[in-house]
């Protein structure tokens, strides 16, 4: 029932299959982060169907630290949701009150964030190491793992240091996918990383007029 997961479309370099999943996560993913840097509420029904997409296909590469993470990025989608359409009072976007504004971190608040992602890291891969030993790059896993939670939390929060997370997340997925033969997924998280540069500065501007 679900050998389409395993459908390839082609082969890459030889002997590189890209899978039908892998094009369907691409596709997904590029969307939602597009509609988020564009300050679109949309990215997150996107969003749902992103989650469910990465979830089949960590499985079927056995990396189980971003596989349970996706039940957690569901509960952060929804909670993002409801934060960017229900602003508290002192929230509300300028341009729209239904809408909340984009706001940054204090430097101790980053501070916290960077360590509070080592230290999880660290532990969480140590666990994966023990418990799932099939897991090719467990350190490797826990550490995408931890920063995208982060820089989902952030992005829920609508805070613009997201952005400066996403960048992370970025760079430590292309080498996690390129590890496991992903075909698709390096080349998405490229075009993220160009993405992400845009969004900030596009968010930058948000902050400055209160939007």
């Amino acid at each position: 029932m679900m050998d389409w997961i395993n459908y390839t479309l082609f082969t890459f370099a030889g002997d590189r299959p890209v899978l039908l999943i892998d094009l369907i996560t691409s596709v997904l993913g590029l969307t939602c982060v597009l509609l988020a840097g564009r300050n679109s509420k949309y990215n997150f029904w996107v969003g749902y169907l992103y989650t469910t997409a990465l979830f089949l296909m960590f499985w079927n590469k056995n990396l189980y630290a971003s596989l349970m993470l996706q039940p957690v990025s569901l509960a952060i989608n929804i909670l993002g949701h409801y934060r960017w359409t229900h602003p508290r009072e002192g929230e509300r976007s300028a341009a729209d009150s239904t809408a909340l504004k984009v706001s940054m971190m204090s430097w101790s608040e980053r501070v916290l964030a960077i360590a509070a992602v080592f230290i999880v890291a660290f532990c969480w891969g140590l666990l994966l190491d023990r418990i799932f030993p099939a897991d090719p790059h467990p350190y490797l896993d826990s550490c995408v793992t931890v920063l995208i939670l982060m820089a989902q939390l952030l992005s829920a929060l609508k805070k613009w240091d997201c952005w400066v997370a996403w960048l992370l997340v970025n760079v430590t997925q292309i080498a996690l996918h390129l590890s496991v033969g992903h075909v698709f997924m390096p080349i998405v998280c490229a075009l993220y990383l160009g993405n992400g540069i845009w969004s900030m500065v596009t968010w930058s501007k948000l902050y400055k007029k209160n939007d």
